[in-house]
């Protein structure tokens, strides 16, 4: 018996496509496409890909993931089934699943008059992801809002982690290897209509500085280098339109990269180096990649989550 053909159809797909599922619609297959339909599959899954010393991620909404051209090996894991789909509205608290639309989250969150995660307007991606990547931009993060997250380790075991366990930091979120599973947000009611119009305002802002929809393009390429605009350090380098093959810096947003229809992701690594190196040689700042670019042969178990985002919904990206 192959690894995983005992589980039901739908569950587990062989050499199955990846560029559909992310923003950036390129890259290869990998060995194994996942979506466990519960928690106890989910731990089954974990602990046979450790068992058999086979590579595994985590893929949600495919928003922040560069997938090469070869594909993966291993299995990606994707939490899309109903049952890390769950939300739960309060007073002042949401409790959702990790493989909730953080999008979609938001907006029904700022219907409702609870604040706090409405700084992630136009951010897209799961729950689970934005909590392991500490999603945020220049208005605020997710870490802001998070109190606490149950999560699974490598032998499938489920613990709860307090915000303060996870250690918060810029784009990062010490999970120790774990899988989040759930969140309990702090949200504390305002008024409705004051926060709509704070939540649009951050959206206009985004729809009006970034790359348009419908483009393949995800969020924002690099980190910000202490507290400095990766983007305007980008800007001065005189980089904005730079183009290797099928791949070219916006113009509307240094820190985006805008792929063709049908192009290759060997383009897009090859443009992160150079907007890295020319950087580095005239300002002497060497830029860091917040996208996640994936290996294609990895020679260990991924723990956490390599979150993307698996998104349908109109977005203005990462800021």
């Amino acid at each position: 018996m192959r690894l995983f053909d005992d589980f039901p159809d739908g569950v587990c797909r062989r050499d199955a496509p990846l560029a559909p599922l992310t923003w950036f619609e390129l890259g290869g297959r990998a060995d194994y496409l996942i979506s466990p339909q519960s928690q106890d599959q989910l731990a089954t899954v974990i602990r046979r890909c450790r068992d058999a010393d086979l590579p595994f991620r985590f893929l949600g909404l495919g928003a922040n993931v560069l997938v090469p051209d070869e594909g993966v090996r291993g299995a990606v894991i994707r939490l899309d089934a109903d049952a890390f789909g769950r939300v739960e509205f309060g007073e002042a608290q949401v409790s959702t699943g990790a493989g909730v639309n953080m999008a979609k989250l938001v907006l029904q969150s700022v219907r409702r008059g609870l604040a706090g995660i409405e700084v992630l307007a136009g951010i897209p991606g799961t729950v689970g992801g934005g909590i392991a990547m500490n999603c945020g931009g220049w208005y605020g993060d997710f870490s802001g809002s998070v109190r606490s997250v149950r999560v699974m380790d490598l032998d499938g075991a489920i613990h709860r982690r307090d915000s303060v366990e996870l250690e918060f930091g810029y784009r990062r979120c010490r999970l120790r290897g774990a899988c989040v599973l759930e969140a309990e947000l702090s949200l504390p009611p305002t008024d409705p209509q004051a926060l709509d119009r704070r939540y649009r305002e951050i959206w206009m802002y985004k729809q009006d500085t970034q790359p348009p929809l419908g483009v393949q393009s995800v969020g924002c390429i690099f980190r910000n280098p202490d507290e400095r605009s990766a983007g305007e350090i980008i800007d001065r380098a005189g980089l904005k339109g730079q183009r290797i093959g099928s791949a070219v810096v916006s113009q509307r947003h240094a820190n985006f990269i805008v792929a063709d229809p049908g192009g290759r992701a060997a383009d897009v690594i090859a443009l992160i180096r150079l907007v890295q190196r020319r950087v580095q040689e005239q300002s002497g700042i060497r830029l860091e990649p917040e996208v996640k670019i994936w290996e294609s042969n990895v020679d260990a178990r991924s723990g956490g989550r390599c979150e993307s985002a698996q998104l349908a919904v109109p977005s203005g990206k990462e800021d």
